[in-house]
C-alpha cells in the first residue's frame, strides 16, 4: 500500500489546514490509520489514530480540541482537520496504515511520504 499525503503548507498561528491521505494500489478501508509528525531534530510521534470503522479515535494531548481525524472509506481517504494551529505544530506530517488499531510508530507498516506544515508566529 502506497499512501499519498497532501494539504500541508504555510499558515499563520491560529489558522487552519486540512490534510488528506489517499492510498494507491489497494483500498485501506479495513486498516487502522494514523497521522504522525516529525519536527526537525525530534522523533516521529503519533498525532491521532482512527480504527477502520471510525469507532475508536485517539489524539495526543497537545492537539486535543484543535485537531480532528476522520476517514471516508467510500472515498478511500483519511483526513486531519487542524484548527487553531500553533508554531509548535510545525513538522512534517505523515499518514500511515496498520492492520490493527495501535498507537505506536512501530505498529504501522505502510507510510506516506509526508507533507510539511509550517506555522508562523
Amino acid at each position: 500500500v502506497q499512501l499519498q499525503a497532501s494539504g500541508g503548507g504555510l499558515v499563520q498561528a491560529g489558522g487552519s489546514l486540512r490534510l488528506s491521505c489517499t492510498p494507491s494500489g489497494r483500498t485501506f478501508s479495513s486498516y487502522a490509520m494514523g497521522w504522525f509528525r516529525q519536527a526537525p531534530g525530534k522523533e516521529r510521534d503519533i498525532v491521532a489514530a482512527i480504527s477502520w470503522s471510525g469507532g475508536r479515535i485517539y489524539y495526543t494531548d497537545s492537539v486535543k480540541g484543535r485537531f480532528t481525524i476522520s476517514r471516508d472509506n467510500a472515498k478511500n481517504t483519511l483526513y486531519l482537520q487542524m484548527n487553531s494551529l500553533k508554531p509548535e505544530d510545525t513538522a512534517v506530517y505523515y499518514c500511515a496504515a496498520a492492520r490493527v488499531y495501535e498507537l505506536g510508530t512501530k505498529d504501522y507498516h505502510y507510510w506516506g511520504q509526508g507533507t510539511l506544515v509550517t506555522v508562523s508566529s
